[in-house]
């Protein structure tokens, strides 16, 4: 079919007036068995090549590469879980890490309340005796107060009586003096 094409190619150029020009070599019918000969060898060697070596190469680097993908794929979905998990237990761990620290702050601070319930009875109760003491005190300063003003008061009720020129006896202004402190 491609002789009988160019054969016609040929042909017409022969009408157009170009029967004294030599053809195109390639175009001339007897070089075309040897060129259709050597096109056949040539495609079927190249035929040969790729369908017994590049192809096979070819499709077995895709099917490696199609294996290292979905293996990939599969990996990173397995370390993905790992990672979730992994998350969760921290998550976990510091929750139940929050939840130890409140119950180490709520038994500090019963602790800390307890020894200030303590101290604090331990100090009323030294400042109530240091009060105790305290009024003992007082009472007796009192009564020895009250022992010197009674016995100051005797003696400047003596010391008056006298200035009037009347006399009388220490226990008689003993009682006078007492009646009027009372």
């Amino acid at each position: 079919m491609l002789i009988a094409l160019l054969a016609e190619i040929a042909a017409q150029g022969a009408e157009h007036g170009e029967a004294g020009k030599p053809a195109f070599p390639p175009f001339e019918t007897w070089h075309m068995p040897s060129q259709l000969f050597w096109l056949a060898v040539l495609f079927g060697i190249l035929y040969l090549a790729l369908s017994r070596v590049i192809l096979p190469k070819l499709s077995d680097t895709l099917e490696k590469r199609s294996d290292r993908i979905a293996s990939d794929l599969d990996q990173a979905a397995r370390l993905n879980d790992q990672a979730t998990e992994a998350q969760q237990a921290l998550e976990l761990r510091i929750a139940q890490a929050k939840s130890k620290a409140r119950e180490t702050a709520e038994k500090a601070r019963e602790k800390m309340d307890a020894e200030m319930a303590a101290e604090t009875s331990r100090v009323d109760a030294e400042i109530e005796k240091n009060l105790e003491a305290a009024d003992e005190r007082i009472a007796s300063l009192r009564v020895k107060a009250m022992k010197n003003v009674e016995q100051i008061a005797i003696d400047a009720a003596d010391a008056i009586v006298g200035r009037f020129g009347v006399s009388a006896s220490k226990s008689e202004l003993k009682k006078a003096v007492t009646a009027a402190l009372e």
